[in-house]
């Protein structure tokens, strides 16, 4: 348990510097800092390999799109107008963001974060744009500040294999969502067994890289909580996202970015 604390702290006070825009030795997952070195990156040029089209980077407030991520949740999520939806570590806000101009004026966002940092700079973003329809919350992915089937869809962008607890994780999810409800979700699997000093390594947790979990675990975690229809398929430009990460550590051998899909039945 100390060491999952451990673990949970190193990551929250990680991307809290994100979103002061101090940066760490760490950075985020594919942060403008390097995720595990001190390169600058292009936004426009980090984006685009995530998954986001100049269009949608160009839709969202201003400093809401920190390149934090490893995939296109709302690209996959099908959403429409009038829905309810939740974002797993809903960060800056900028999936919330895109996900509001697809279930427009009728629909509601909701965006929970465990950091403070990331709530407050993602709620002064809804407020300088005028975004209404849109609550971002502080609570833990694991418990999450929703009430019971009361969701529509799930997004999440490379988050659950920073949970300390992902069974747990998805147990929440299944609760939020309504019956029928979706999940739609891009995140960093485990495709092979990673090298003990890699998973020891709290610069790569944080980076999204140490902790991901094994794709056929992630199936059976999944399945245990009730989840129908699941789909885990590895992005085309997995390796190089991954290895422009982390430089020299051959994480890409490991690790892959997946879209994960699945229903409430």
């Amino acid at each position: 348990m100390q060491e999952k604390e451990k673990i949970r702290e190193h990551i929250q006070n990680n991307y809290a510097a994100v979103a002061q825009n101090k940066g760490t030795d760490g950075g985020g997952c594919c942060s403008g800092s390097g995720c595990c070195g001190t390169q600058t990156v292009n936004l426009l040029d980090a984006s685009a390999i995530i998954g986001y089209s100049a269009e949608e980077v160009g839709h969202a407030p201003e400093g809401a799109n920190m390149a934090l991520g490893c995939g296109n949740p709302t690209a996959i999520a099908g959403l429409k107008a009038g829905e309810v939806v939740l974002d797993l570590g809903s960060g800056g806000g900028f999936d919330c963001f895109l996900a509001h101009r697809q279930v427009g004026e009728t629909g509601y966002v909701i965006g929970v974060d465990m950091t403070p940092d990331m709530v407050r700079l993602a709620r002064k973003h809804a407020h300088e744009a005028g975004f209404e329809n849109m609550d971002f919350r502080l609570g833990e992915i694991e418990h999450l500040p929703v009430a019971d089937a009361s969701v529509d869809v799930i997004i999440s962008n490379c988050v659950i294999n920073l949970s300390v607890d992902k069974q747990q994780v998805f147990k929440d999810a299944y609760r939020v969502l309504k019956p029928g409800g979706r999940i739609a979700a891009s995140d960093v699997v485990a495709t092979a067994a990673l090298p003990e000093a890699m998973k020891a390594d709290l610069r790569l947790v944080a980076s999204c890289i140490s902790g991901a979990e094994y794709v056929e675990d992630l199936r059976a975690m999944m399945e245990k909580a009730g989840f129908k229809e699941i789909r885990l398929v590895p992005k085309d430009n997995s390796r190089e996202l991954i290895s422009s990460w982390a430089p020299g550590h051959k994480a890409e051998d490991y690790v892959a970015s997946y879209l994960i899909e699945a229903v409430k039945a």
